[in-house]
């Protein structure tokens, strides 16, 4: 009798290692597949935004600036511990939509202007959530209102590359911090701040 109980003892005690082995087991591949899926870090490197890119190209090298200094300026008017989805021109839809150039000359007043600019571009294309490419559905559009209230409407093309109000995207899934970053190639911004852009074209020409 006595017998008889060690033996049920060490048979429930075996089935509880394993029990817990399974378990542990489990857990571990779950963090390491949680893990896999995370989006990319953006290294932060002397003062400029190095990003890797989530997609079939693979990792872009570090050192590749691609955001620009404009760029920049806009993440660094953002907490970096709070989540936001920006959709940030590139430095070639900087100069050639908004004709903004960086130089050593821009201090002062002009240098507020461009501050000025590029805050007013940050409250168009800034979302205050975390929205990556895989999150948009490919066979639907959704909208999103900015901080300043601008909606935006949001697509995905077949080779995964996001639409924000028909401005294609060329860079998706870049991080700094609790930021999102998608380098687009155009600007984003409303009707009338178009207007007073085209408009100072005119007055220069």
């Amino acid at each position: 009798m006595e017998l008889s109980k060690k033996m049920k003892r060490g048979y429930l005690l075996k089935n509880s290692i394993a029990f817990v082995c399974v378990v542990v087991s489990i857990c571990c591949l779950f963090v390491v597949i949680i893990s896999m899926l995370r989006i990319p870090e953006v290294p932060v490197e002397s003062g400029a935004v190095g990003l890797y890119r989530a997609k079939k190209s693979g990792k872009l090298p570090e050192s590749e600036k691609i955001i620009g200094r404009f760029g920049e300026m806009m993440m660094e008017m953002l907490p970096e511990d709070l989540a936001f989805t920006v959709f940030v021109p590139s430095q070639k839809a900087f100069e050639r939509d908004l004709r903004l150039r960086m130089n050593d000359s821009m201090v002062g007043e002009k240098m507020n202007d461009t501050y000025a600019i590029v805050s007013r571009i940050l409250g168009f294309s800034a979302v205050p959530r975390t929205l990556s490419s895989v999150t948009v559905p490919f066979d639907r559009e959704v909208s999103y209102d900015s901080i300043s209230g601008f909606t935006l409407y949001i697509s995905k093309d077949t080779d995964g590359m996001l639409v924000v109000n028909r401005i294609r995207s060329e860079r998706v899934d870049l991080r700094k911090g609790e930021i999102v970053v998608h380098v687009m190639d155009g600007v984003v911004m409303d009707a009338e701040f178009e207007q007073s852009v085209r408009a100072d074209y005119n007055e220069e020409e």
